[in-house]
């Protein structure tokens, strides 16, 4: 049987619409997506049928198999699967290490640390740790920051565990920005001693680096100051201090 003589056959204007959406929902591949999509609309959903959609129909489908998904996910998946931006805004130009030679090695250079940003475009931070496109890699010392590393996710890649799989691409850093993350996705980000930092509102991951750049230059929190190697003593002092302010 041909393609035009399949019914489910999907176009690629389609296919490329559930594909984004799907990458806009946590914990959702392409297949669970159409599954919802066969239950509300049938297959292969029409660009009409797409066009008439709504967050609640989404929610109520295939026995709620999207009900526990939040509400501004949904919202953007529902966007892509209206054909509205799928135009997503192209990742930055990787600039110049601060160090030379770069900062590659387990152990960053005294004072410097890498912060993985989850995106799903520009220099936006605005990913969900299981969805997310990309993330985007910044070396930060005290009062400055580079992107050294973009690291584009494999939607399509088999693997047995997708947050583990994730964890595993940000290895090398020491902290996570992320707009949103679960509980269970956190603890394999900890696991690899990582420091997840959720950013509910998003924004430029760029303006949020810079502002952990001037904690760096300044008297950093505990969690940054263990993270940056300093001694257990000039720790605790800190802690000491900030509670007799």
């Amino acid at each position: 049987m041909n393609d035009a003589q399949n019914p489910h056959v999907l176009s690629e204007d389609i296919a490329l619409r559930i594909g984004l959406a799907a990458r806009a929902l946590p914990e959702t591949d392409p297949a669970r997506l159409l599954q919802v999509l066969a239950d509300v609309v049938g297959l292969p959903p029409s660009i009409s049928a797409l066009d008439g959609l709504t967050v609640k129909q989404l929610k109520a489908a295939a026995d709620g198999e999207l009900a526990e998904v939040d509400a501004e996910s949904l919202k953007a998946a529902l966007a892509l699967l209206k054909g509205q931006g799928a135009d997503i805004e192209p990742p930055p130009s990787i600039e110049a290490p601060l160090t030379d030679p770069p900062l590659t090695e387990a152990d960053p250079p005294a004072g410097s640390i890498r912060v993985a940003c989850a995106s799903n475009g520009g220099e936006l931070l605005d990913g969900h740790f299981g969805s997310c496109r990309r993330f985007l890699v910044y070396q930060v010392a005290a009062g400055g920051q580079r992107l050294i590393d973009i690291r584009d996710i494999d939607a399509g890649a088999q693997v047995d565990d997708k947050n583990a799989h994730r964890a595993e691409l940000i290895q090398d850093c020491h902290v996570l920005f992320v707009a949103s993350i679960g509980g269970p996705a956190a603890a394999k980000v900890v696991k690899q001693d990582i420091h997840p930092v959720k950013f509910p509102q998003g924004g430029d991951a760029r303006e949020q680096v810079a502002v952990l750049a001037g904690l760096l230059a300044d008297k950093p929190p505990p969690w940054l100051a263990k993270i940056m190697g300093q001694a257990t003593d000039e720790r605790v002092r800190f802690e000491r201090d900030t509670e007799e302010a």
